[in-house]
């Protein structure tokens, strides 16, 4: 029978983690967030009450819906504190080495019928599951970017996730009144299988000098009425996750189409990783962005 998840842990209070701590507490599940040091899951707690009062704001949300999450989300300082939980998710940064880490040692603390998933975007689930104790209950639960914003989950197996495991991560992410699409387990899955060679595409021909930054995103955005051009998204999502989830594609698929743009490549070396940076192909550090090229 598939688990009822009623308590989160959520590993990982940075952008992805404290977007997923946010939505679940305000789905009324209870949450446990953790991370490296107590100053992270500070940090984390607060900009989770600050996106919680842009919502209260806008009426998306009340203020008493408001305190209500902000009390169901309790730090855990330690993998101890992931004890209790029903379902714990890894949302570590992306690369498979510090998450494989975390994994290995997230297993002792946990009951045994905790289910564990990742939110990785690119990397191998199977992969994943076989440095835990229990591949048959762990799963890719892929959110996307801003959690609380976007409403799209990839759900994914890995070749020994159980049903009961995929039953309970799907009527998990209906408590959180999101939809889920089901991918198999190849890099990247659906999403990122597909926009990360688009946005690696708009950075070739910027590269190659065929439009400039302004012109490659107006032409986008007014050409094929995407919300915003690819390089402005490229610096949203961070450019060192864009070429994480290149170098996993071309690693995982062995086709040259998916080589990571040079351009990419000397952007990341540079430390311009986009908004979070303050420079990337746009410099934030102004009133308004600038084009960088």
């Amino acid at each position: 029978m598939a688990t009822d998840i009623r308590t989160v842990g959520v590993v990982g209070a940075g952008q992805m983690g404290n977007g997923i701590a946010h939505v679940c507490a305000l789905a009324g599940l209870e949450v446990r967030l953790n991370d490296v040091t107590e100053d992270r899951i500070r940090q984390g707690l607060a900009t989770i009450n600050g996106n919680l009062a842009r919502q209260v704001a806008k009426g998306a949300i009340g203020d008493d819906d408001r305190k209500a999450a902000l009390g169901r989300i309790r730090p855990a300082v330690d993998k101890a504190g992931l004890a209790e939980c029903d379902l714990v998710i890894e949302a570590a940064t992306e690369n498979e080495e510090v998450k494989r880490k975390i994994l290995v040692e997230l297993c002792p603390a946990l009951s045994p019928h905790t289910i564990l998933a990742t939110n990785t975007s690119s990397i191998s689930i199977t992969r994943l599951a076989a440095a835990t104790d229990r591949p048959e209950r762990f799963i890719g639960i892929h959110f996307m970017n801003p959690v609380p914003v976007m409403q799209l989950v990839e759900l994914i197996r890995g070749i020994a996730t159980e049903d009961p495991t995929f039953e309970a991560a799907k009527a998990f992410i209906g408590k959180l009144g999101k939809t889920t699409t089901t991918a198999e387990d190849f890099p990247a899955f659906i999403v990122n299988r597909i926009l990360l060679p688009m946005i690696n595409e708009a950075i070739y021909v910027l590269y190659e000098g065929v439009g400039s930054v302004d012109s490659i995103d107006t032409a986008m955005r007014l050409g094929a009425n995407h919300p915003m051009g690819p390089l402005q998204l490229a610096d949203f999502i961070g450019l060192d996750t864009c070429l994480s989830v290149m170098q996993v594609l071309h690693d995982g698929l062995a086709d040259t189409k998916y080589r990571p743009c040079p351009l990419l490549v000397k952007y990341v070396e540079a430390g311009w990783l986009g908004r979070k940076a303050k420079r990337g192909f746009y410099d934030y550090r102004g009133e308004h962005p600038v084009p960088t090229r």
